[in-house]
């Protein structure tokens, strides 16, 4: 990690400077581009665990086999936590050693699966040299949470000792989940209030087309994205579809005030995690921080605390959509196809508007609440939420194709949608299709699913 002392910045005097600071995420659509990342079990093949940090079968060894690809480590004290190259965006870890690509801001879906495919198979190297597979689920399908192990990294200290106070599922939300989301640009307020509002409004139906976690324990859990129900508790201060986001008058400022409002969980200074949990970052303003007396934030600090709230879609300079279960190979390609034919295309950004904007504050939550369970089959006003999705998905294809990002045999990206066609058309989401093999051919257990999803 940097050492903060040694690029200083000057501290925050006011709320003011926060706006602005969102404010410079508008870029000119020129300059748009596609950030994906997403999260992946690590397991030994031989009998299915988890990997501890330590051991020639660990994490640190499965980091220190990305060097041979070019990547750089990343410490925090003497643990590699991450690993960065340039052009290349990083490999990080999640609490109980998920491991996640954020990968480089691309400007179209073919370089994004591009980057997708070449991790991978830098994944699937490195695991077979070790004895190890990847899995791409919403969650960890057979291990309890608590056999789950803990990766050496600072602030998730502080977040597991804080989680328990506020929500019950927060240890699982660490440990036990994974997910894959895609962050992408707006040029103007306006043009992000809306895509916010459109985003916020549909990521429900994103949830349901990448429903991908049905078991628990080695069991089915009676959720077809546990993932997303376990959102549902686990810290209502900083989580959720934030309603405020609908009204009048919102923009950069009133997100603002949100995050202020959210409690902080640390501070990072000289290499080190400074547990604040709990206390205000308002506070920390006016230089009245329990954890630092004295002090007042940098930019910086503004900048991880932001990165402390998790709704559905978050705002930082960019728009983060978060709704979506980890899942295979393919499905990591189409959410940002999905995303960006919805909101990158101005005809399908208002037709997406046109869809959502008289849905009420009780149906999205509604939907937020039920969608977990029921995904595609959850009943919405006359209809079904699969209806809802063909819809949108019907929108975001004809925004793809008018992009016109064609690829060296001169296909656009639409093509990337056609995973989660055949996902609508059929009605069946992929924790269904794990759900008929657990039943079936799998009589049911859970371990097959480490041979047949893997990576």
């Amino acid at each position: 990690m940097p050492d903060e002392a040694a690029n200083p910045s000057p501290p925050i005097t006011g709320k003011d400077q926060l706006v602005e600071f969102m404010e410079s995420g508008c870029k000119p659509r020129a300059d748009w581009r596609i950030g994906t990342e997403h999260e992946k079990f690590p397991y030994r093949l031989d009998d299915l665990r988890p990997l501890d940090y330590d051991g020639e079968v660990g994490i640190r060894a499965v980091l220190e086999g990305f060097t041979r690809f070019g990547w750089e480590p990343v410490y925090e004290g003497d643990n590699i936590i991450a690993l960065e190259k340039p052009g290349a965006g990083a490999i990080s870890l999640e609490p109980a050693g998920q491991l996640e690509l954020s990968g480089a801001a691309v400007e179209t879906i073919h370089a994004t699966c591009d980057e997708v495919t070449g991790h991978l198979q830098q994944c699937k190297a490195i695991g077979g040299d070790m004895g190890i597979g990847f899995l791409g689920l919403g969650f960890y399908p057979k291990w309890p949470t608590e056999d789950m192990p803990w990766m050496p990294k600072g602030r998730y200290k502080i977040m597991r000792e804080y989680m328990p106070k506020v929500g019950s599922m927060g240890l699982e939300m660490m440990k036990t989940s994974c997910t894959v989301q895609v962050n992408l640009d707006f040029d103007t307020e306006a043009n992000m209030i809306k895509m916010f509002q459109v985003s916020l409004a549909l990521q429900p139906i994103a949830t349901a087309l990448f429903a991908n976690s049905p078991f628990k324990n080695g069991k089915p859990n009676g959720f077809l994205s546990y993932r997303s129900h376990v959102w549902t508790d686990t810290d209502p201060d900083r989580t959720g579809d934030l309603p405020f986001v609908f009204e009048d008058g919102f923009g950069f400022e009133r997100y603002v005030d949100y995050i202020l409002g959210v409690p902080m969980y640390f501070v990072y200074r000289d290499g080190q995690y400074i547990d604040a949990s709990g206390q205000s970052f308002r506070d920390f303003m006016n230089g009245e921080l329990p954890a630092l007396p004295g002090e007042k934030p940098t930019m910086k600090d503004w900048v991880d605390h932001m990165s402390t709230a998790f709704p559905e879609v978050r705002l930082k300079t960019f728009l983060e959509m978060r709704g979506a279960d980890g899942g295979p190979w393919a499905h990591l390609c189409a959410l940002p196809a999905l995303w960006v034919g919805l909101l990158y295309d101005s005809q399908s950004l208002d037709a997406a508007w046109d869809l959502i904007k008289d849905w009420t504050e009780a149906e999205r939550a509604a939907l937020r609440a039920e969608v977990p369970r029921t995904a595609l089959a959850t009943p919405f006003r006359n209809r079904t939420v699969r209806d809802v999705a063909l819809e949108v998905l019907c929108i975001a294809h004809s925004g793809l194709q008018r992009r016109a990002r064609l690829d060296s045999v001169g296909l656009d990206e639409a093509h990337f949608l056609r995973p989660l066609f055949q996902i609508a058309e059929a009605g069946i989401t992929p924790a269904e299709e794990l759900l008929r093999a657990y039943e079936r051919r799998w009589q049911g257990s859970v371990d097959p699913v480490f041979r047949e999803y893997a990576y």
